[in-house]
Order: structure tokens, then C-alpha cells, then sequence
């Protein structure tokens, strides 16, 4: 695919998943902002794995609306617009409703809801604002497979990203007579650093025989998904979710 000279935004684009997203578009000719959290010299790293020229870092926290519209507007000043949004961003600690105080249970929800959910629903208004001046563009969210199957340790995960798929699916009609094609890409496990103690854990067997592979996915093949729903002649796949688990969970 190619995306030559195509600007691209990614939130959470300096590690895992989002890192592997910055460098497929990088690759293909795009240049790419990344929007990170809080880890400087990561965000510095990924910049200079990325190849070709023009590309950015912006520091910003999801969850703060500010911030995110300071970011998003400098990454689209930097660019010289915005052409494909993928909100990768978010965050997924453990809260399971038996063993998890009444305190840290409100915090869980606030702080994941506020991150997953809330965060992604900006960031997809404030770069709206520029693809209305330009004409149309592509908005990818990453959401999960947890979306569907629940997830019983941390339900405000699951919640939030079952939530950002019916956002994803609310804009992508919402959307369309102003050319901005939205989808969505729903993950299982995914080998980054964030899953690799439970993958090297007695529980990495179980995880892996979940997928007829025996394995888990690589960032990589969660990329090539995205950059599908970004590509041109994929308009009509708006509102579609494509699910990277390695059949681990059909629905």
C-alpha cells in the first residue's frame, strides 16, 4: 500500500502496537506525528526508527482535553494537515470487581474510561476539524477483543473499548457524506512488553492455545490492518471492525 506523502497522526505511537503502526505508514511513504503520554526518551527512539523525512513527536496526555487539542493542532501544523487519525492510545490495569476496594474501582473506571473512551472521542473531534478543511480523511481506532468477549479482571477496559466501537461505528455514518472514512481494528493478545510477563508467566500457554497458531499477534499484523482501512478504495469498509486474534475468538 502506498501512502506516499500522506500525513498521519497516531496516539500512543513510540511503543508496542502504535510503535509498529508509526513505521508501517513511515514505510510506506506517509509522515507520521506521534503523539505520546510521558516517556521522552521512547518517544525520541521511535522518531529516529522511522524512515523518510518530516515526522514528529508531541507529548500529551489522552485523558486531558486540552492537551489534546494542543497536540492534535500542532501535529496538524506541523504536517501541513491531516489526512488519517489512528487512535491507538490507552490504558488496561486490572480491577477485578471481588478483590478491588470501592476507591480504587472509581478510580479504575475514571482513569480508563477517561483514557480509552473519552481521550479517543476528542482526539477523533479535533482532527475532524482539519479534514473538514481538507476534503475528507481516515480515522482507524484500536479497540479489542475484549470488546466482546468481556474482560472479567478489568471490566473498564472491556467497557471502554466496547464503547469506542460504537463510536467508531456513530462516526463512520455520521461521517460520510464529508468523505471521512471510519473504522475500527480489534486485537487479542498482541507480543509488545506489555504482555510479556503474563505471555512468560504459566498462563503464556493457555493465552498462546487460545489461536489455532499457538501464538499470539505481532504488532506488525495489528499494523497491516490499520493501514487497510486507511488505504484508498477501502471507503466503503467505514464502519467496519476487523478483528486480529488468530480466530481466538469469533463472533
Amino acid at each position: 500500500m502506498n501512502f506516499e506523502a500522506k500525513k498521519v497522526l497516531v496516539t500512543g505511537g513510540s511503543r508496542g502496537i502504535g510503535l509498529a503502526i508509526s513505521k508501517a505508514f513511515a514505510s510506506a511513504g506517509a509522515r507520521v506525528a506521534i503523539i505520546y503520554r510521558a516517556n521522552d526518551a521512547a518517544a525520541a527512539a521511535a522518531l529516529a526508527q522511522l524512515p523518510g523525512a518530516g515526522h514528529s513527536i508531541h507529548r500529551a496526555d489522552i485523558a486531558d482535553p486540552e492537551q489534546v487539542r494542543f497536540a492534535v493542532d500542532a501535529a496538524a501544523d506541523k504536517l501541513g494537515g491531516l489526512d488519517i487519525v489512528v487512535n491507538n492510545a490507552g490504558i488496561g490495569d486490572y480491577h477485578p470487581i471481588d478483590s478491588t476496594t470501592y476507591q480504587d474501582w472509581q478510580k479504575a473506571w475514571q482513569q480508563t474510561l477517561a483514557a480509552n473512551l473519552i481521550g479517543p472521542a476528542n482526539v477523533c473531534y479535533c482532527a475532524v476539524q482539519h479534514m473538514l478543511k481538507s476534503g475528507g480523511g481516515r480515522i482507524v481506532n484500536i479497540t479489542s477483543r475484549g470488546a466482546y468477549r468481556g474482560e472479567p479482571i478489568k471490566p473498564a477496559y472491556g467497557a471502554s473499548k466496547a464503547g469506542l466501537t460504537s463510536l467508531s461505528q456513530s462516526l463512520a455514518v455520521a461521517l460520510a457524506p464529508q468523505r471521512i472514512f471510519v473504522g475500527a481494528v480489534a486485537p487479542g493478545f498482541v507480543n509488545t512488553e506489555l504482555t510479556a510477563a503474563r505471555l512468560a508467566s504459566a498462563e503464556g500457554d493457555e493465552i498462546r492455545a487460545q489461536s489455532g497458531f499457538n501464538r499470539v499477534a505481532e504488532p506488525k499484523e495489528v499494523a497491516h490492518a490499520v493501514l487497510f482501512l486507511a488505504s484508498e478504495g477501502a471507503e466503503f469498509s467505514t464502519g467496519t471492525v476487523i478483528d486480529v486474534n488468530g480466530a481466538s475468538y469469533l463472533r
